[in-house]
């Protein structure tokens, strides 16, 4: 322990403190999360190019220049395994990490290195490879310090989950049964478009969703009243799921505020405003 009486930083927690998105006076985390921008700008710029050029001498460049910022990547990502128990206390550092593995900004970190490692064993087909690379754009996210934008998101939905289920449950439901009626509604006028009630279900996401491509829809009366009261019933139907992540996220904004107030009553003096020990 050192005279000021706190405990020194350790060299895992230093990195740590790097890695992550930057505070304002440390400079080398801002050096840090600039440096990675630029190489996630610089990738996504190559991959582009790399799509365009056919030259075989500037793939090879393209190439090199990929897998050294694929490198820097996977070491950033195993970086931020190994500090995981800097966040994760209560667990050891292999459950920390595996924990920490699963949460959505390293899965989208993961979805961003993967295919590289991935082609080299396995024959992808270039198009799917690039749509892959792509997520290497979110990585621009994590980097510059949107983590905790991206975990509030993550958040909402763990918290929703079971709504959201009951709600993506109950609009099956609904295009399950729309297909069923519109099928015994046109069966007979249109055969060979609605040839089962499986064969309306596209009918019936288009129109739950308000999409309505038009290709195939009703042309019998009865068939024309049923898709004009699903696709009234759509618009409050698809909008539930929205009104539930919304209230998810009013929910943590009120619960931050609460916090917020709350740690400055029990630290500030409201008379004199000095700070309480």
């Amino acid at each position: 322990m050192n005279n000021s009486g706190k405990k020194p930083v350790t060299f895992k927690r230093r990195i740590f403190q790097i890695i992550q998105p930057h505070k304002r006076r440390d400079t080398a985390s801002i050096i840090f999360d600039w440096l990675i921008i630029s190489f996630i700008l610089l990738n996504f710029l190559i991959i582009v190019l790399g799509s365009t050029v056919n030259s075989p001498q500037a793939l090879r460049i393209f190439y090199v220049v990929e897998t050294v910022f694929l490198a820097i990547f996977t070491l950033e990502y195993f970086l931020r395994l190994w500090t995981a128990n800097v966040i994760y206390k209560q667990y050891s550092p292999f459950k920390a990490a595996l924990r920490h593995a699963f949460t959505f900004t390293m899965i989208v970190d993961f979805l961003a290195i993967m295919p590289f490692y991935l082609q080299l064993v396995v024959d992808i087909d270039a198009g799917v490879f690039i749509v892959f690379r792509l997520f290497r754009v979110f990585m621009f996210l994590n980097a510059k310090g949107y983590r905790r934008i991206l975990s509030e998101i993550e958040q909402v939905f763990k918290k929703k989950s079971s709504q959201l289920l009951s709600a993506m449950s109950l609009i099956i439901i609904l295009m399950i049964i729309s297909s069923s009626l519109m099928y015994v509604c046109e069966k007979n006028a249109q055969p060979d478009v609605f040839k089962n009630v499986l064969s309306g279900l596209w009918w019936s996401v288009t129109t739950l969703t308000t999409i309505g491509y038009g290709d195939i829809h009703p042309v019998t009366i009865w068939g024309k009243l049923l898709g004009s009261v699903f696709a009234l019933l759509s618009i409050a139907i698809i909008a539930i799921p929205t009104g539930i992540i919304s209230s998810g996220f009013v929910e943590i904004a009120y619960k931050k505020r609460k916090a917020k107030e709350k740690s400055e009553k029990q630290h500030f003096c409201p008379y004199c405003g000095k700070k309480i020990n």
